[in-house]
C-alpha cells in the first residue's frame, strides 16, 4: 500500500509539473504499478499529454486513461469546421504524402484513414490534428503499405535494437512475419519499452508492431 501511495503522489507531482496540463480536475489511483486517470480536461491534446507525463514516471507499468474531454465554449467547433481545418493542416505538413489521408469527424472525434509508406508519416498525421480546436479524440486508422523485400526484417530490427545503449541483447527477442513484428522479453522502464517499439516501427517494411515486452 505504501508503494501505491508513493506512486500516486509521484504521478500527481508529474501532472502538476507539466505546464500543458491543468491537473486540478484529474484524479489518480495506483495499484501495483497500474495508474488510473479519472476526471476531465479541456482539450484532447491535454489528455494526450497527461498520459505521456504519467508514462515518464518511474514505477508506472501501465496507464488506464479514463479522462473525458470537456471543451470550453470558445473551443467548440462544428464537425465541418474541424474537418476543414484538419485537411488544411495535413496539406501543409511536408512529412505527409499529399492526398494520402482521408478525414472524418463525428461529434469532434477525428478518424484518419488512408495509406502511407512509413510509420512516421502515420504518426505525423495524428500529431497534426490533435491540437486543433474542437477535437475531442483521434482514431488513427491509417495503414502502412507493405514493402516488397521483408526477408531480413526481423534481423534488421534486432541489430538496430542492439545498437542502442538502452537494451541488453539477451533480454529482447524479435519475430517478423509479412511485416508484422512481435517484440518479446523484458526491459527496465516504460520509456525503454516505447523506444523499442519506435525502433521496430522505423524499419522499412514494418506494417504492425505487437509490443509484448514486460517492464521488470
Amino acid at each position: 500500500m505504501t508503494a501505491d501511495r508513493d506512486l500516486q503522489q509521484a504521478v500527481l507531482d508529474a501532472l502538476g509539473w507539466e505546464p500543458s496540463i491543468v491537473a486540478a480536475h484529474i484524479g489518480v489511483t495506483a495499484n501495483g504499478g497500474v495508474v488510473t486517470l479519472t476526471g476531465h480536461v479541456d482539450t484532447y491534446v491535454e489528455r494526450w499529454e497527461a498520459e505521456r507525463a504519467v508514462l515518464r514516471v518511474k514505477g508506472v507499468r501501465a496507464v488506464a486513461e479514463e479522462l473525458s474531454v470537456r471543451l470550453p465554449m470558445d473551443c467548440q467547433r462544428s464537425d465541418g469546421d474541424i474537418a476543414a481545418a484538419a485537411i488544411e493542416r495535413l496539406a501543409w505538413d511536408t512529412s505527409i504524402p499529399r492526398d494520402a489521408i482521408e478525414v472524418q469527424v463525428e461529434h469532434g472525434w477525428v478518424t484518419l484513414t488512408g495509406a502511407v509508406g512509413w510509420y512516421y508519416q502515420k504518426e505525423a498525421a495524428a500529431l497534426a490534428v490533435r491540437p486543433l480546436r474542437g477535437v475531442t479524440g483521434v482514431s488513427n486508422q491509417v495503414t502502412i503499405r507493405p514493402q516488397a523485400n521483408l526477408a531480413n526484417l526481423g534481423d534488421d530490427i534486432l541489430h538496430a535494437l542492439h545498437r542502442s545503449w538502452f537494451f541488453d541483447p539477451k533480454t529482447i527477442a524479435v519475430s517478423a512475419e509479412k511485416g508484422v513484428i512481435r517484440l518479446s522479453g523484458s526491459v527496465h522502464t516504460w520509456p525503454e519499452r516505447q523506444v523499442a517499439a519506435e525502433i521496430a516501427w522505423a524499419a522499412p517494411g514494418t506494417i504492425a508492431v505487437t509490443n509484448d515486452l514486460t517492464v521488470i
